[in-house]
């Protein structure tokens, strides 16, 4: 007789043979199937202890890109960073960069091992810390959004043409609907030379943030901004200031912001947080992804998809401060 059991992948018999001696029949059968119980529960301790143990998920730092106020997007981000815990299965501290290259810095130097990124933070994330793209947002039911250039209704300025000589706040120089893809629509237009905007506006600022941006435009403390295609709706509540932004021009469409992993992110760290992004969509998570970006979700992303970053990126000639 024997026990069969596995190990490795392939299946083995261990023999177990029982000699009656001077005992009865019943006594023999009795103390056989003792033998064997014994002899089993040996060999399962052994699996045990053969079997690895599941490895703990690591704790993960997520760092985010300050384009909104810092203090409202830390406290959403704390947020979801425990959410984001809960799924992938271990904690997940949040903090938010100084300004967009401090989000660069922060990956090449491995002080964050995630980063909220926007699309031309990603492509110099790539080439100057290695970092790879884990999942983009879904934002407004689309994974892709253009920038536009807003100026007040009652300035009577209606085409790009209008604002030479004028004043114009950008957000950051790494931005992408903020700085990179609206100059490149200068540039193309033929408005401003050598990657210069000093070369058709008069004077040129940068607010730091979108939502700063939109409200100098609103204050009336410089004549045109450039952002995203929704600022308008999300930073201004009241109708009636809505109303009194325009736009005047928009570009081409732009591949969503997403998280990036650092470089030498273990491979099933890596998917963990993708299957774990997947996952944070629907009402549960409703409330909280808008404060975050005024987001609805995340898709899986590959680098690929940032090519036209990339080419608008050279175009410019883009590099972190």
């Amino acid at each position: 007789m024997g026990i069969w059991t596995r190990q490795g992948g392939q299946a083995w018999r261990v023999p177990v043979r029982c000699s009656s001696g001077t005992l009865t029949g019943f006594d023999s059968h009795l103390l056989c199937s003792r033998a064997v119980k014994i002899l089993l529960g040996l060999l399962l301790a052994a699996l045990a202890w053969a079997t690895p143990l599941p490895v703990a998920a690591q704790p993960l730092h997520l760092v985010l890109t300050p384009s909104q106020k810092p203090t409202d997007l830390l406290a959403a981000g704390e947020e979801f960073g425990q959410a984001l815990g809960k799924l992938y299965g271990a904690p997940v501290r949040v903090t938010v960069a100084s300004d967009y290259a401090a989000v660069i810095e922060a990956l090449r130097n491995r002080t964050a091992d995630l980063a909220f990124v926007h699309p031309v933070g990603y492509v110099l994330a790539s080439r100057e810390a290695k970092a790879r793209i884990v999942a983009r947002n879904l934002w407004h039911g689309k994974s892709t959004f253009t920038s536009r250039i807003y100026v007040r209704r009652d300035s009577g300025i209606t085409t790009l043409e209008g604002l030479r000589g004028k004043t114009i706040a950008f957000v950051d120089p790494s931005s992408s609907s903020g700085y990179t893809y609206p100059m490149v629509l200068l540039i193309q237009r033929g408005l401003v030379r050598d990657r210069d905007p000093k070369t058709f506006f008069r004077e040129v600022m940068f607010a730091g943030a979108h939502d700063a941006a939109m409200r100098a435009l609103l204050n009336g403390h410089v004549d045109a901004i450039a952002s995203f295609d929704m600022a308008r709706e999300q930073y201004l509540t009241d109708p009636a200031e809505r109303d009194k932004i325009i736009f005047v021009a928009e570009t081409t469409p732009i591949p969503e912001a997403g998280i990036a992993a650092r470089d030498g992110l273990g491979p099933e760290i890596f998917a963990k947080v993708r299957t774990a992004l997947v996952q944070m969509r629907g009402p549960a998570y409703a409330s909280l992804l808008k404060r975050m970006y005024d987001i609805d979700g995340f898709e899986p992303a590959e680098d690929r998809d940032y090519d036209p970053v990339r080419a608008a990126v050279e175009l410019l000639g883009v590099r972190p401060r």
